[in-house]
């Protein structure tokens, strides 16, 4: 059986296409097995797996657990908001001790950028980054080009606009690697205060009106604003916001064609998409959902096999 090119799952930068292609076969293998009766392999059951949140999340660590209860994996629950950590307790020394009850895997949300890959060169674990701050969210974008991928056939020469907070967002970076990786063609479109400087360099146009860009796109990703990353006012109102950038029946009812709209949730419901969007047939939001379970297993799958090896 091929294998994975990294020990980590660090950041979609790190893989090649043909990881990509990995992943998206196994999780074709899991997404079966979910959809049966009896939803558990036996395939972990000799690995200790350790997620550890220092910021909240609610979709991606419940999809982590329930990935990881599939695969028979035992598994350690640690939130930092009840934990040493608020005593002032280092990042390594946490997961020392951790690890000293001999885990296998860490999966991990930090609100630091590069946590995952400090880590990775500090302990002998193998490490998943469930996002660290503004820079990656691999899984959610695997999860999100695999779900592309089971509604239009191929990612490859699609149009996908990613709509709202890039500055802020892991999501949106995580999505433009994995796209361009599987040779998608991706715009961004966004506040101008909300678009980085840089982003033009890594291969995607800047489009500043949702309409034109809803009408090149097959794919619209929108992604909410992120307030609780904001230290200044990027735009001057919610209201304005949603009527510049927000998706709603309308817009969509007159396009000149049929898109697909996807979100990576939590959504603010009538701010960047109104909920006869959301719910809509257009929307795949739910199978992004359920895709994110089997995407993850496969992850966790993969990654096991090299430890075991």
């Amino acid at each position: 059986m091929s294998e994975l090119s990294v020990n980590h799952l660090l950041g979609i930068k790190y893989l090649q296409k043909s990881d990509i292609d990995l992943i998206f076969k196994t999780a074709d293998h899991f997404k079966e097995i979910i959809n049966r009766p009896i939803k558990k392999v036996p395939s972990l059951r000799d690995i200790t797996i350790a997620n550890l949140f220092f910021e909240n999340s609610t979709r991606t660590r419940l999809s982590f657990e329930l990935a990881e209860k599939r695969l028979s994996a035992d598994t350690i629950n640690f939130s930092a908001a009840s934990s040493s950590v608020k005593k002032g307790e280092t990042l390594i020394d946490t997961v020392n001790n951790i690890l000293s009850m001999k885990v296998d895997m860490v999966v991990m949300r930090h609100p630091n950028p590069g946590a995952g890959i400090f880590l990775s060169k500090h302990v002998n674990a193998s490490i998943v980054n469930a996002g660290d701050g503004a820079h990656e969210h691999p899984t959610q974008a695997l999860l999100d080009s695999y779900s592309i991928r089971e509604r239009l056939g191929d990612v490859a020469g699609k149009n996908v606009v990613i709509v709202g907070d890039i500055l802020h967002s892991r999501v949106a970076l995580s999505n433009i690697f994995a796209l361009k990786l599987q040779g998608a063609n991706v715009k961004v479109c966004g506040p101008k205060t909300l678009i980085p400087k840089y982003i033009e360099s890594l291969g995607v146009e800047v489009e500043t009106n949702l309409i034109k860009a809803l009408e090149w796109c097959d794919v619209a990703n929108m992604l909410r604003v992120q307030n609780e990353r904001m230290d200044i006012s990027y735009f001057p109102s919610t209201r304005e916001y949603t009527q510049q950038f927000g998706l709603n029946k309308k817009i969509l009812n007159n396009l000149n064609k049929e898109i697909v709209v996807m979100h990576p949730g939590p959504i603010n419901r009538g701010v960047e998409i109104t909920s006869d969007v959301a719910d809509s047939d257009q929307a795949i939001i739910l199978d992004q959902v359920q895709n994110g379970v089997a995407v993850r297993m496969a992850v966790i799958y993969l990654l096991a096999s090299k430890i075991k090896q």
